[in-house]
């Protein structure tokens, strides 16, 4: 075997942790094969390149894979698959484990869950006295531009877990997180209506695509 050929992902991986992978590497751990005269780690690089970071690939639509040689449908659905698989990871591990620790932790869980929705959705984490996860749910979804939220709903299903807190977090499908007048008029509703019921709001994040904002870092809330 020539000995300047790199170590393969698996046998990296097996020797040295999935940590030590590459985005490439890890990419062409998943694709498996590549195609005819492209070797799958040149199609992983390829790919990255051509969509910019492993976000953009993972949260592109079929339309953006059209022109993209060596990507058919079976491919672009092994993508698509990855992209899931890890988003019901995030959501099924912030509840098992006690991962809202600290802000990135709970901005990393908002991202895999909110980032590349193609329209408005507003999540609420719901907490115990100790700020442990209890459950967490989507609980409006609106258009591109606007979600309409109901505070009472929120306070409403905060009462039927028992929560003592909630962090809200809503998506800006066209990517900026800069909240609007309105988003900061709506968390100040839904603080004043969790107050009546002795329940704490402890952040409001908005999620972008590659960016975010804590109404608690800015000290909005």
């Amino acid at each position: 075997m020539d000995c300047d050929l790199p170590l393969l992902p698996r046998e990296k991986l097996l020797q040295f942790g999935v940590e030590a992978l590459t985005d490439t590497e890890l990419l062409a751990l998943f694709l498996r094969t590549g195609t005819s005269g492209k070797s799958v780690f040149i199609l992983s690089q390829e790919l990255l390149q051509h969509f910019g970071s492993l976000y953009g690939l993972l949260s592109a639509d079929l339309v953006q894979f059209k022109h993209v040689e060596g990507i058919g449908l079976a491919k672009y659905a092994q993508l698509k698959g990855i992209a899931e698989l890890a988003r019901r990871y995030y959501s099924v591990r912030v509840l098992e484990e006690n991962l809202l620790l600290s802000p990135e932790m709970t901005r990393e869980f908002l991202q895999s869950q909110l980032s590349d929705a193609e329209r408005e959705i507003f999540l609420v984490i719901f907490l115990d006295n100790k700020n442990r996860v209890l459950t967490h749910s989507r609980l409006f979804a609106g258009t591109l531009s606007h979600v309409e939220v109901h505070p009472r709903e929120i306070v409403r299903e905060a009462i039927k877990v028992n929560a003592a807190a909630v962090i809200l977090a809503h998506n800006h499908p066209s990517g900026c997180a800069n909240p609007s007048k309105a988003d900061k008029e709506i968390t100040e509703r839904i603080v004043k209506c969790c107050q009546f019921m002795d329940i704490r709001v402890l952040d409001h994040f908005i999620i972008g695509r590659g960016e975010y904002v804590s109404f608690a870092e800015h000290g909005w809330i």
